[in-house]
């Protein structure tokens, strides 16, 4: 999803997210500004803030990616998304840019959120080595739905 490193949702600093109040997933403290698709799937909803895009991937699961913390008080500045609705992605495609240093000089945290959002139809759900460096590509969590 990003390349940077690696952390458990638990350790985000929202609760929100860190409670698993949208569901469970994992973050990514970016080291530059590209944000990938971490599935394949289809675009079901690029939210009007640009700072966050839903993901219905090819196997049910649907993803919602984070771009930052409280960054939805930005209004879309710091975010240039590549794609709309309805678009089919693969994993490892851009999804969009961020601009790390627009949202560090407004106070926000840079934490790239992978969240998903249907967690009752998930049945296996593993994560990948948290803390430590990541590529966007990379695969971090393997799940499987009902």
């Amino acid at each position: 999803m990003a390349n940077g490193n690696f952390i458990d949702i638990e350790s985000v600093d929202d609760p929100t997210f860190a409670q698993k109040m949208l569901g469970d997933g994992y973050a990514v403290i970016p080291s530059d500004n590209n944000i990938v698709s971490p599935v394949d799937g289809t675009i079901m909803t690029v939210f009007p803030t640009k700072h966050a895009i839903g993901i219905k991937s090819t196997d049910g699961l649907e993803v919602l990616v984070h771009m930052g913390i409280d960054t939805v008080e930005l209004d879309g500045k710091p975010f240039t998304v590549a794609v709309k609705e309805g678009d089919t992605v693969k994993h490892g495609d851009p999804l969009a840019t961020a601009d790390l240093e627009q949202i560090t000089a407004a106070g926000k945290k840079t934490a790239m959120m992978v969240i998903i959002t249907n967690m009752p139809v998930v049945s296996y759900m593993k994560f990948s080595q948290t803390d430590r460096k990541v590529t966007a590509n990379e695969l971090a969590v393997k799940a499987t739905i009902k």
